[in-house]
């Protein structure tokens, strides 16, 4: 291997490829150093999430009060297809970029300029299904709303080899400071145009603001040209794996989502406004939540996907941290799940809170077993967790059509309890034959569920002697305490989970020494 043809190894980062000097510089990361840097970018991007979760809170606090259901739904019809759309975007292209143990400039060069054209047919696509769009919903407003929308792909396809290679060098801060300001600018931007009275013109506006920035700031922080295209060099092999992703995600896709395009069909743009606003805020930190632990675990994985003992153990630490951290949110929502619509939405959304409280169980299931699905594709299984989604898919399918003809509240009921019919067999297929057993998973998971249980034991015991009580605000702020109280009391001193999140703790507080 020589100058002119480098290669990213899994010890390897970018650090400036720019101008002719197309290989760039590398800077080696010694493997000793991998578990600190995964856990410091772990910390950084949950507190980046977190300020992503507070800046949409607010953004969703503000917007509902000057927006109408109605434009939520205009909204939520349009994405319920480009969402769909959206899994095509970078063909699985940017993981595969992550999870290869080693890439050359010209592969990422032919991977870049494949995202480009992907993003110029999607956007001619959505362009082209604004008419039947239109006819499905019979909502007129939806054609310019969709060819509006459409530009976002466009915009996206420069940007995706940019931000694989930001995650492959584990430049965790960086990430996280386009990912704030992204959500920041473009709330703005939204905010300000709602208030001008633009109505639903203002989140899709917002949207397009949030391309446009995210990939301004990409180019930015990663200084690299790409070269011309080129056949061979082992790309039709990553454009397998790539492939098998986005097939993966268009199954899942499908099934997560059909709750929103039936309802959109059938019950109309107010109905999938309440719903999709119930849906949003319950699963927002989740979401957040796993958006920051995904973009560090992944990497750090696919780094030592051929250590399978050390991969089992990092991967069942760090998952047991993630559904810690996701059981007592969840709790409280499904507890509070009235007061956090009112005092969040407002008293207009008050038909969201029963929605809000039967979603729950199913973000439960999704905190148990979406996880699982990182750990398959880091190594390499991305065959197996697309077989996984043709179990999935026609389960929620069923479900969401049977509690369709009861309503909202039908929907809802029915989504979750097909995602918890789901948990158990997803898991058992997920870690068969990978070196994590039955009792080594359920001894990961057992103690966060037991202090679960009974801190929710204490949460409804306080619900139900306030419930007429206090107003809203406080009965929300108290509960929300005592949940969170009890449960980190129960785990880590009743428990004796202190020791792990110590050592959480001096990992981030450590600084590597120098050789």
């Amino acid at each position: 291997m020589n100058d002119d043809q480098p290669r990213l190894t899994v010890e390897e980062t970018v650090v400036a490829p720019t101008g002719k000097e197309q290989g760039g510089v590398f800077k080696k990361i010694g493997a000793e150093q991998i578990k600190g840097t995964s856990v410091r970018g772990g910390v950084v991007a949950t507190i980046s999430q977190g300020l992503r979760f507070i800046l949409q809170t607010g953004s969703v606090m503000i917007l509902a009060r000057l927006l109408k259901p109605e434009d939520f739904g205009i909204q939520g019809m349009v994405i319920a297809m480009t969402g769909f759309v959206a899994l095509f975007k970078d063909g699985g292209l940017g993981m595969a970029t992550v999870q290869r143990g080693e890439i050359a400039h010209e592969q990422i060069s032919t991977l870049f300029w494949i995202n480009v054209w992907i993003g110029v047919i999607l956007a001619a696509l959505v362009a082209a299904l604004a008419p039947a769009l239109v006819a499905f919903y019979h909502e007129p407003r939806l054609f310019w709303v969709t060819i509006v929308t459409a530009t976002t792909f466009l915009i996206g396809g420069f940007g995706m080899q940019h931000g694989a290679l930001l995650q492959r060098s584990m430049r965790f801060v960086t990430m996280a400071k386009i990912d704030v300001l992204t959500l920041a600018i473009s709330s703005m931007v939204g905010i300000g145009m709602a208030a001008l009275g633009c109505g639903y013109w203002s989140l899709v506006v917002m949207a397009l603001a949030s391309s446009l920035i995210n990939v301004t700031g990409l180019f930015l922080a990663v200084r690299w040209l790409p070269g011309k295209p080129s056949r061979g060099r082992g790309v039709r092999k990553m454009l397998h794996f790539g492939g098998t992703i986005t097939l993966n995600n268009l199954v899942v896709y499908l099934a997560y989502n059909a709750d929103k395009v039936l309802l959109g069909r059938f019950l109309g743009g107010a109905a999938l406004g309440l719903y999709g606003r119930a849906y949003q805020l319950v699963n927002l930190p989740l979401q957040q939540l796993s958006s920051s632990i995904f973009m560090v675990a992944f990497p750090a994985l696919s780094r030592i996907q051929d250590d399978n003992e050390r991969l089992c153990r990092s991967f069942l630490k760090g998952y047991s941290i993630l559904l810690s951290i996701n059981l007592p949110i969840t709790i409280v929502t499904a507890l509070f799940g009235n007061e956090i619509i009112v005092v969040l939405l407002g008293a207009k959304w008050k038909e969201a809170g029963p929605i809000l409280r039967l979603l729950t169980p199913a973000i439960l299931g999704f905190a148990l077993m979406n996880p699982l699905g990182w750990f398959l594709m880091a190594t390499g299984r991305a065959a197996r967790s697309l077989k996984i989604s043709y179990l999935v898919a026609p389960t929620m399918l069923l479900g969401i059509m049977a509690g369709l003809h009861y309503g909202l509240n039908g929907v809802a009921l029915g989504y979750s309890s097909a995602v918890v019919i789901l948990v158990v067999p997803v898991i058992a297929w997920a870690i068969h034959g990978t070196g994590i057993t039955p009792k080594v998973f359920w001894n990961t998971v057992n103690l966060p569920i037991l202090a679960g249980l009974l801190s929710a034991i204490a949460g409804l015991v306080f619900k139900m002697f306030t419930d007429n009580l206090l107003p809203p605000l406080p009965r929300l702020v108290m509960g929300v305490a005592l949940v969170l109280g009890v449960y980190a009391w129960i785990l880590l001193v009743a428990l004796g989970q202190k020791d792990l999140y110590v050592d959480l703790v001096q990992q981030v507080l450590k600084r590597n020494r120098p050789n």
